[in-house]
């Protein structure tokens, strides 16, 4: 393991495997040795690659809802209005209620989008746990490649909460945004001249007034703090959300994520799993951090997630026009409502949604037409309250 505070101890392209140069091997050299031995068992990296099912998939939805339908006529039209792929309720440690559209199985991974920010905010704290990493240091200690852009001065604890200003537009459907260039460099949509050639690149290219303390929605600070996780671990972002949080949920499927030419893992929306495996992780979040496979983040973690960020800070209306109390914190949307609902949110129609005062979780995800509308996140927002108020009556 590598010293996290020690700038010179590994590269900004981190290579794929022990002894490779960075950023190998690529389209041309991963045929040939040495890197042929790491490529021809991780090949999906490299080279688009298609399942072949372990099993023949049955056709029509999956609808198991038991009581929870009768409690809620209508739901499974309301669930088929929103685009919904896959609906799970977890109560305890009892799946209650389980909806998959048509040709989607319960054990299909799904794209997560935005909710994989949440993933990372975990990894950042279990390893904040283990000292690792100091919310209070400033990011270029871990990542000096980042001095002289905006998060030259920033905490890492304010680029987890949001709290940095920067020239970052995250408007998804206009190509001259600076997130469809953060797609575009990490191989999201097809390149253009000029555009940064990987994730490490663009993210140094971001400017900005670097004000602190208003809460600013980017995907790109989620990927600034992967890149710390992996100076501060010495491994691959993939590396280190498998060792400090999937390979201790008890997971049914392994999960996956999207990479850049570099093998950097797209870490504010590229996370696929099912429905299931994604329910563990909010489980372990009202457990205080704990699942089957041991301790992921300690209890101050979760209870700081579930308590909820800096309601000051928060000035975002496409939010707080539904949640006047809400705020955002450690990679997490809080609405500070009397229910305590805490939710990991994604485009396009994603939640994994918290409800304490029930012990249980809400995971709806979902291929809305349209990114991110109040249209959308309507419709959403009442099924998931309906849907809390209804096992309020279990």
């Amino acid at each position: 393991m590598i010293d996290p505070h020690d700038p010179s101890a590994s590269g900004p392209h981190p290579a794929r495997y022990p002894g490779a140069a960075a950023g190998e091997p690529t389209l041309d050299s991963w045929q040939e040795p040495p890197h042929n031995r790491w490529a021809f068992a991780n090949l999906g990296e490299l080279v688009p690659t298609a399942t072949i099912a372990r099993r023949r998939r049955e056709p029509g939805a999956t609808v198991r809802l038991g009581a929870l339908e009768a409690r809620m006529p209508g739901l499974v039209r309301r669930l088929e209005e929103t685009f919904t792929d896959a609906f799970l309720v977890l109560c305890g440690d009892e799946v209650v209620a389980e909806y998959y559209r048509d040709g989607f199985a319960p054990d299909d991974r799904h794209l997560l989008m935005s909710v994989s920010k949440s993933l990372c905010g975990l990894v950042v704290g279990s390893l904040v746990a283990d000292g690792l990493i100091d919310l209070d240091r400033p990011v270029t200690r871990y990542v000096p490649e980042l001095v002289g852009s905006v998060y030259d001065g920033p905490s890492v604890r304010q680029v987890l909460d949001m709290l940095v200003a920067i020239d970052y537009d995250e408007n998804y459907v206009d190509p001259a945004s600076e997130v469809q260039t953060h797609d575009r460099s990490a191989g999201w949509r097809s390149r253009r001249d000029g555009d940064p050639v990987d994730t490490y690149a663009f993210l140094t290219t971001l400017r900005g007034s670097g004000r602190l303390g208003e809460f600013q929605y980017s995907s790109a600070n989620t990927d600034v703090l992967a890149w710390i996780i992996e100076r501060a671990t010495g491994q691959r972002y993939a590396e280190a959300l498998s060792e400090r949080l999937w390979s201790r949920l008890g997971a049914d499927r392994d999960a996956t994520i999207t990479v850049d030419a570099t093998g950097f893992g797209f870490a504010n929306g590229g996370v696929s799993a099912t429905a299931r495996d994604l329910a563990r992780v909010g489980r372990a979040v009202l457990d205080g951090g704990v699942a089957p496979g041991g301790r992921i983040v300690p209890r101050e973690w979760t209870d700081a997630v579930l308590a909820g960020g800096d309601r000051e800070a928060m000035t975002y209306e496409g939010f707080t026009g539904s949640f006047p109390n809400g705020s955002y914190t450690r990679q997490w949307w809080c609405t500070g409502n009397e229910r305590g609902n805490v939710s990991a949110i994604g485009i396009h129609g994603q939640n994994l949604w918290l409800d304490p005062s029930t012990d249980s979780v809400v995971v709806k995800l979902s291929t809305w037409p349209e990114p991110d509308t109040a249209h959308w996140h309507g419709l959403q927002t009442g099924i998931l309250l309906d849907v809390c108020e209804a096992i309020d009556e279990r």
